[in-house]
């Protein structure tokens, strides 16, 4: 077998494995097999909870605006299903502040505490009420905000200054494995999981759930953005070093694994929506 065959042969090997793990982990992540019949979770062991939601990290904080009747909700709910869609054409326009807190409520706003402190209720559902994620932002345009790195506190509907981005551009870009039509989004919303949240319920079982409660959040921020005339387009392809860096995470504990860029959008780009597909033309698909 000559070096290159021998090579090609090696890569699909690799290539096979990774697959293969990746459907056992989707069938599997339930799965008790190998698991200790005596194993049991912390909180089985009565192990002390971790906190329902991060502290805040700086202390510059912002006053969310509660309440949404200046904005231009359309109720039609149908409506708003039918035309859901994924945008990645913005027209690079500011958001309001009013705006931010309406779409941050929607996907993480906690409206009520269950027990003394044991679970939050959100505005979105969560295996156990174990709500893993934080939620970061990258804030191009938002009127009265200045451009940077911010953080939700959802306990009281804040937001937090994180830091000053020398290239707001290029970080989105570099953090978005180079997906640089999200450069020209209002703001990028990132979602990390801060696993022992749900680990100290679930234990080996906590990760599966993690994924499936992750597109609980991005659905309702798609519905709340469609609601108010914005877009978005969800993206698994985050980079987690540069992005875990940015928004000081220490990637081990916690870590960015999803984010979703929400801008301005107008009827008129729909054929500009439209050239991100035209390889279906191109290759007869």
């Amino acid at each position: 077998m000559s070096e290159t065959n021998k090579q090609n042969t090696n890569t699909n090997g690799i290539i096979e494995e990774r697959i293969r793990t990746g459907r056992d982990f989707i069938m599997k992540f339930n799965d008790v097999e190998g698991i200790p019949e005596d194993y049991r979770t912390d909180q089985d062991m009565k192990k002390p909870q971790p906190p329902l939601t991060k502290a805040p990290m700086t202390g510059q904080i912002t006053d969310l605006p509660k309440d949404f009747s200046s904005l231009d909700i359309d109720n039609d709910f149908l409506g708003i299903i039918n035309r859901r869609k994924s945008h990645r054409v913005y027209t690079d326009e500011a958001i309001s502040l009013t705006e931010l807190s309406y779409l941050l409520w929607c996907t993480q706003g906690v409206k009520e505490i269950r027990g003394k402190s044991y679970a939050t209720l959100r505005t979105v559902p969560s295996g156990g009420a174990r709500h893993p994620f934080e939620c970061y932002m990258a804030v191009r345009k938002v009127e009265g905000l200045e451009e940077g790195l911010y953080h939700y506190l959802p306990m009281i509907h804040q937001i937090e200054r994180l830091a000053d981005i020398e290239d707001m551009k290029s970080f989105i870009s570099e953090s978005l494995c180079e997906q640089t039509w999200a450069v020209k989004s209002s703001v990028v919303f990132y979602y990390s999981c801060v696993f022992y949240r749900a680990e100290w319920r679930y234990g080996v079982w906590a990760h599966g759930p993690v994924l499936i409660d992750a597109g609980h959040v991005t659905e309702n921020l798609y519905l709340a953005s469609e609601s108010i005339g914005l877009g978005g387009c969800a993206i698994a392809a985050v980079e987690p070093e540069p992005s875990n860096k940015a928004f000081g995470l220490d990637g081990v504990e916690e870590s960015i694994f999803y984010a979703m860029p929400v801008g301005t959008v107008k009827e008129e780009d729909r054929e500009a929506e439209a050239d991100f597909y035209a390889f279906l033309k191109e290759e007869g698909l």
